[in-house]
C-alpha cells in the first residue's frame, strides 16, 4: 500500500524543509546531477513535488500521491499516477531511471528496481539517492522517526543493503557517490561530493542495464 498519507497531508511541511534545510538540497542536487546522463529521455521515480526533476530537467515522473502530483505539474513534469512496484510504463523506454529518497517509503524494494530495470533501455542507467542506515543522519532518522509524519512508516537501508538487491535484478557496473558529511543543522553551505559511501549521510548509486 501506498505511503502517500503524509504527503498528501502535509504537503506545506514538505516543501518547507528543503526550504529550512537548502544546503543540505542543493548538495543532494549536486550528488544526484554528477550521475545524470546527457539524455533528455529521463523519468523520475517517486517524483514527489519535482524539486530533483525540475532543475535536472527531468520532464516525466510517476507519483502515487495526488497533492505531490499537482505540485510537480506546476513545476511543468509530467506526472502520472503510479507505484514504484507496478509503473504504468512499457518496457525498455527510458535511457535512465532516477529515484531519490524514494526507497526508504517502497513496500518492496525488489519489486521497486525489477520494475526499473523493465522500463531502461538496455545500456541506460539507474540513478538512486538516498540516506544510508549507517550514516549519522540515518541513525538519527530511525532513532527519531515515530516522532516524523514522513519517517515514521519509512525503511531505511544500508548501501551494502541496496547492492544486494540492484546485482540480484541484473544491475551491473556501480558507481558510488556520497555528500552530508555534517548533521543537518550543522551545514552552513553546500556540502562537497566524493566519490565511495561510507562517509557521508546521502549516498547516489549508479549502475547500468
Amino acid at each position: 500500500m501506498a505511503k502517500t498519507k503524509p504527503f498528501d497531508e502535509h504537503t506545506h511541511q514538505y516543501e518547507d524543509w528543503f526550504k529550512i534545510n537548502e544546503f543540505a538540497y542543493l548538495s543532494e542536487l549536486q550528488a544526484v546531477k554528477e550521475k545524470i546522463p546527457q539524455s533528455n529521455n529521463g523519468i523520475e521515480i517517486g517524483v514527489g513535488s519535482g524539486l530533483f526533476s525540475q532543475p535536472l530537467g527531468i520532464k516525466f515522473g510517476v507519483e502515487p500521491s495526488e497533492k505531490m502530483r499537482e505540485i510537480a505539474k506546476q513545476r511543468g513534469i509530467e506526472v502520472v499516477d503510479g507505484l514504484a512496484e507496478n509503473l504504468p510504463i512499457e518496457d525498455s523506454k527510458f535511457d535512465f531511471a532516477l529515484l531519490v529518497t524514494t526507497i526508504c517509503f517502497v513496500d518492496d524494494l525488489e519489486k521497486t528496481f525489477n520494475e526499473a530495470y523493465r522500463i531502461i533501455k538496455k545500456g541506460g542507467s539507474i540513478i538512486v539517492g538516498f540516506i544510508d542506515s549507517d550514516s549519522p543522519i540515518g541513525k538519527m532518522y530511525q532513532l527519531y522517526k515515530d516522532e516524523s509524519v514522513f519517517y515514521k512508516d519509512a525503511t531505511f537501508y544500508s548501501t551494502n543493503e541496496v547492492v544486494s538487491v540492484m546485482k540480484g535484478v541484473g544491475f551491473k557496473n556501480f558507481s558510488f557517490s556520497q555528500t552530508i558529511f555534517n548533521m543537518l543543522n550543522e551545514i552552513k553551505g553546500i556540502e562537497p561530493v566524493k566519490e565511495g559511501f561510507g562517509e557521508g549521510s546521502f549516498v547516489v548509486i549508479n549502475a547500468f542495464k
